[in-house]
């Protein structure tokens, strides 16, 4: 386990966005769909902070756990356990199923899987030399 210092500061910042829109915005567009879309980017980050895994991997294990999450509120389990006036409970599984949010995770993983392909071709390809 060791610190990568680029994913960790891209988790910080978005970090400090999902605070920043959770507290601010209060529209029907980047609340709901943006903050759903960079919450599976900021997981896929974190984790990429601390443990060197393979990225295509790790994306692919991010978008079934942000599934899994959102399966759990069609199930209710909130309910199920007793947690539904859990506040932290609630702000970190939801309480309401939505396609719309499956398809923002979907959409966060593809822009993670587009960058990460560019980052690596990149530094893969040799540069010419002056």
């Amino acid at each position: 386990m060791i610190l990568n210092k680029r994913y960790f500061t891209l988790t910080l910042a978005l970090f400090i966005t999902e605070v920043f829109i959770g507290a601010f915005m209060h529209d029907r567009l980047i609340r709901p769909f943006g903050g759903d879309l960079l919450i599976v980017i900021l997981i896929y980050c974190f984790v990429k902070s601390f443990v060197n895994t393979p990225w295509f991997k790790t994306a692919l294990a991010t978008l079934l756990f942000a599934y899994a999450v959102e399966f759990s509120q069609y199930l209710n389990l909130l309910g199920f356990f007793g947690w539904q006036n859990s506040k932290l409970a609630t702000i970190l599984l939801g309480s309401s199923f939505s396609w719309g949010d499956m398809l923002c995770y979907t959409i966060g993983i593809v822009i993670v899987i587009l960058a990460e392909r560019a980052t690596k071709h990149k530094t893969l390809t040799p540069q010419p030399s002056a």
